[in-house]
């Protein structure tokens, strides 16, 4: 079960006080470091050492899990492995649950095998299953072997399902109510229980061989007599998901009709786990974050005080490609080197053309790829959106072509101010072709569709908005 949330102050409020104690152990520490006692030295550093760091415990335990994880994330590595050292190992397991997997890789490298264990023994097995790749497999094996059947065999089926899939989503902790019962013994039975599990809004119902048959909403219950049987009031339109649907799709039928929890089924029908709202907002999030940074090239897990030579080893792909699209891009502009000497002022007007073209195309990308993880954009609809996003791009290029022709017009003259029009209303044309195009082209290769399309559409509207915009210059001066 999670913890309950903290109350709604700032987070920096409550962070502050273990930062200003961290500040303080550094302090001290340097403080000592120089003392010229030196038999006196070692005994007063260890001293205010498990001093601070008692302190550090105790304020640590009062916090959150997800303000821990938060913490840990905009730490520097040294300070990281002190507040690490102090996290309760009750609650470690779910801190290495909550951060980037790249700051969770950092935390295990440091740790233990026991303390290791000890974490994820406190760890409920849904979590579990979702940390324990990145576990030593000696760690990981004695974690399994500690779980009661039950649970070990959850983790294992849950460690089968493809990633991101709604298998590996779905928690197991729900409420399944066998269809003979009735209403009074649906509420004993949620009575034995002790509690109910978060966003729980239904009840399940299955058949003796535990196929999914309908659900009950909670507030039924108290709305019909006891002796009623579930099979009466219970509703067989419920939407169910199976266990290899996509997550992506899960999540956006969870937007759509404002689902709080929703049943998943195997092949056989067999009830089988519960997705819940919080896990699709969390995935969502998750998803919204890593499409930000794979645009630019770069991993969706990021730790920004990763070691150096990593961080740059992530960024050598996209650098690289980044290099070979300008080096072409200057050649388009080498072929024109006569037509810039003979006129000084298309040097001057060259980065306008592709820059606006750059902004369109980014807009373009945007909604695409929006509109490809919502499930929005199908083969049916595509033509339509396409001719409507060129309808766009003509009609911005259009207007702000005329604005740019104008001024050039004034600065330059009217024959290079119609050159500069007329680029302008091109190369937003071809920004919104490449914004289009590029991520239809990465879904229908099986790729995410926001990964390096920046890059793509750098290359395209620079290159072309040089060659368009010096092409004419050279046709008409």
């Amino acid at each position: 079960m999670r913890m309950p949330a903290p109350p709604p102050e700032n987070l920096q409020q409550r962070l502050e006080p273990i930062l200003k104690l961290l500040e303080k152990h550094e302090l001290v520490e340097a403080i000592v470091e120089h003392q010229d006692a030196a038999p006196r030295k070692g005994l007063v550093q260890s001293l205010v050492h498990r001093q601070q760091l008692a302190e550090l415990a105790a304020k640590l335990t009062g916090l959150h899990v997800a303000d821990i994880g938060h913490l840990l994330e905009m730490l520097p590595p040294d300070r990281r492995s002190v507040v690490w050292s102090q996290v309760p190992d009750e609650v470690g397991g779910d801190v290495l649950w909550d951060v980037v997997e790249s700051v969770a890789e950092s935390l295990i490298a440091e740790t233990s095998a026991e303390r290791l264990v000890a974490m994820c023994q406190h760890m409920d097995p849904d979590d579990f299953a979702h940390i324990d790749h990145l576990l030593p497999e000696a760690v990981r094996l004695e974690v399994v072997r500690s779980m009661e059947a039950a649970e070990r065999r959850w983790v294992e089926a849950t460690e089968a399902y493809p990633e991101d899939s709604v298998g590996q989503l779905m928690t197991r902790e729900m409420i399944r109510i066998r269809e003979s019962a009735t209403i009074a013994g649906a509420m004993e039975a949620i009575r034995r229980l002790g509690e109910i599990p978060e966003q729980t809004d239904q009840l399940f119902v299955v058949d003796d061989r535990q196929r999914f048959l309908g659900a009950v909403p909670l507030t039924t219950l108290f709305l019909h007599e006891p002796d009623r049987p579930l099979r009466e009031v219970m509703s067989r339109d419920v939407m169910a998901f199976s266990v290899d649907d996509r997550g992506a799709a899960a999540a956006g039928a969870f937007e759509r009709y404002d689902l709080v929890s929703a049943p998943v089924v195997d092949a056989k029908g067999k009830l089988v786990g519960r997705l819940t709202v919080d896990t699709m907002l969390d995935f969502l999030l998750g998803e919204a974050e890593e499409d930000v940074l794979r645009r630019e090239g770069l991993r969706g897990d990021i730790d920004l005080f990763g070691p150096v030579l990593k961080s740059a080893r992530n960024r050598w792909l996209w650098l690289g490609l980044n290099l070979l699209t300008a080096f072409a891009a200057s050649r388009v502009i080498s072929v024109f080197e006569g037509t810039i000497e003979r006129l000084v002022a298309l040097a001057t007007l060259m980065p306008i053309v592709a820059s606006i073209g750059g902004n369109t195309g980014n807009q373009t990308i945007a909604l695409f790829v929006r509109g490809l993880a919502l499930e929005q954009i199908t083969p049916d609809n595509r033509g339509y959106l396409m001719a409507r996003e060129l309808g766009v791009a003509l009609l911005n290029g259009a207007i702000w072509g005329a604005a740019m022709g104008l001024v050039t017009a004034a600065l330059y003259g009217v024959t290079l101010g119609t050159v500069m029009a007329t680029a302008t209303l091109l190369n937003l044309v071809v920004a919104a072709l490449v914004g289009m195009t590029v991520p239809l082209v990465m879904q229908r290769l099986g790729h995410d569709p926001a990964i390096g399309s920046s890059v793509v559409l750098t290359f395209m509207t620079d290159s072309m908005g040089f060659f368009i915009f010096l092409g004419l210059a050279a046709a008409v001066l």
